[in-house]
């Protein structure tokens, strides 16, 4: 017994090596493979922007994912300011999201072997979709490793799991306001639940310390960097809110983007879901056991984060969901059942291969789809900090190189005008090529007020206020942008009498700023 017992440890340590190493390879891999402007690149400059003493909130507006940054920053400041340690971020990520699953599997007894398959098919759909840090996965993944935290306080009654579920939780919503506010709405229904069914209270007191403790961290936090309650409130709390009233009233649901689009995950749930109502026809006091609970957990984060998908309409990174499901659909069927645990591995060895070939070698996600990849070539003919980066977009799929001589010019531009310039681009990486300070008033511009607030919202002024606020404070002379983004985001905000438009290229445009009334107020 003793020598089995020594063989299972060696090879249960063979495999997680081997899904440490493979998690991390894969996302660095598919990280390298193009990008979307808009989306890779959403924490590049802004992770370096705080290393600058800029912050969210007070030095550019922000609707999601200040965690992002400021764990980028950390980053860059370890690993150096460069591409490699960005996507690193997000692949490190994918390596602890991986060992968290394969905890959690062993420690409901599933065998090593099936706990192994279904952790590295997760880390295949996890953040290898995306391959960059992005704040949705980042949410998602943070309050996934609330929901084990979760299952685990439930499961073993220590009082770790209980300290660190609000942690987690804070992180999810500090990365993005959505999924995280649907999973913790879920998660404090069923620790009601489980409370009245189980007459277990104890988690109340861990809970509450790390809670207590997390939000005067962040009151400190936000002191030390000046960061203003009203304008943290505003921008992430209340303008959010205006476009989530827009998004319902332009939802549109269809057979297609409701079911057919999901088909694998709710096939991924069945077996789960008849597993546990068909106890419960047969057992009446069924649900008031643990089991029930962690089906109830794992079938609201399923639900959670479909209706943010549909509410959103962004592209889809949730199909990590089928190996997870499938594990504990496995862990629920009787262990006679071998036939259908065989069937549930090939049903998910066939999906993740399906999302794998669209999203990973497709690059769906960053809209890289239909893409001739051959045609890419190196980014670190832009800039040395972006070696490793195979450059292709979507805009330019045809002539990578000639985007990227356009990127040179603009650069060289740039390096040659000393004056204080703002750059407004979805271009982020400027300020880390160039290492200066280019006080972008937002993050990204998508131009369809998701991300600032346009003339018709109700917190316009305030975004005028700050762009104003950055002008005079850091003595801008001119306003730079670059295509696709249109004279419209400088007319919308100041008079023309307050700048000259100066064509540089046909990508480059110039604001030079006069001195007037709108500005100096």
């Amino acid at each position: 017994m003793k020598k089995n017992a020594f063989f299972i440890n060696i090879n249960e340590n063979i495999l997680i090596i081997f899904l440490i190493i493979f998690s991390l390879l894969i996302n660095q891999y598919y990280g390298n493979q193009g990008v979307f402007p808009v989306d890779s690149f959403a924490h590049f400059d802004s992770g370096f922007r705080i290393l600058l003493g800029e912050h969210p909130f007070k030095d550019y507006w922000i609707v999601s994912g200040p965690l992002l940054d400021y764990i980028q920053a950390g980053f860059f400041y370890f690993f150096g300011v460069n591409w490699q340690s960005y996507i690193f971020h997000a692949s490190l990520f994918n390596a602890i999201l991986t060992l968290s699953t394969f905890f959690v599997l062993r420690n409901f007894n599933l065998n090593i072997y099936y706990s192994f398959l279904y952790s590295l098919l997760f880390s295949v759909l996890a953040y290898p979709t995306s391959g960059t840090p992005f704040a949705d996965h980042h949410s998602a993944f943070f309050s996934l490793m609330g929901v084990y935290s979760l299952i685990l306080g439930i499961k073993l009654e220590k009082k770790i799991y209980w300290i660190l579920l609000p942690i987690f939780l804070g992180f999810a919503f500090f990365s993005k306001q959505v999924p995280s506010t649907y999973i913790i709405v879920s998660i404090f229904l069923v620790l009601i639940f489980f409370s009245l069914t189980q007459k277990k209270y104890y988690w109340i007191k861990y809970f509450l310390i790390s809670s207590i403790f997390f939000i005067s961290f962040l009151i400190f936090f936000a002191k030390i960097q000046q960061i203003s309650f009203s304008s943290f409130l505003e921008q992430y709390i209340f303008y959010p809110q205006t476009i989530k009233e827009q998004r319902f009233e332009n939802l549109n649901l269809t057979y297609r983007g409701l079911v057919d689009h999901f088909k694998f995950i709710y096939i991924s749930i069945i077996p789960l879901t008849y597993v546990n109502f068909k106890k419960i026809l047969f057992n009446n006091s069924y649900f008031k056991e643990k089991d029930f609970c962690y089906f109830i957990i794992l079938f609201l984060f399923t639900f959670s984060l479909i209706f943010h998908q549909v509410i959103t309409k962004n592209q889809t990174f949730i199909f990590f969901l089928i190996p997870i499901l499938i594990a504990f659909s496995c862990i629920y069927l009787s262990s006679s059942n071998n036939f259908m645990r065989i069937a549930l591995v090939l049903i998910c060895i066939f999906a993740v291969s399906k999302y794998h070939l669209r999203f990973n070698e497709g690059r769906k996600f960053h809209e890289l789809n239909y893409v001739d990849f051959t045609l890419s070539s190196s980014a670190s003919e832009v800039d040395i900090k972006l070696k490793g980066l195979k450059w292709i977009t979507p805009r330019y799929k045809n002539n990578p190189k000639d985007e990227i001589k356009i990127i040179n010019e603009i650069k060289l531009h740039l390096q040659n005008d000393k004056r204080k310039k703002m750059l407004i681009t979805n271009y982020s990486f400027f300020s880390i090529i160039l290492n200066e300070k280019l006080f972008s008033p937002s993050r990204w511009y998508l131009l369809d007020g998701t991300d600032y607030p346009l003339k018709e919202n109700r917190h316009f002024s305030s975004y005028k206020n700050l762009l104003i606020n950055l002008i005079n404070k850091n003595n801008i002379e001119t306003i730079y942008t670059i295509y696709p983004l249109e004279s419209s985001i400088i007319r919308t905000y100041f008079d023309e009498s307050c700048f000259q438009e100066i064509k540089i290229s046909d990508m480059l445009m110039s604001y030079e700023l006069k001195n007037c009334h709108e500005i100096n107020s």
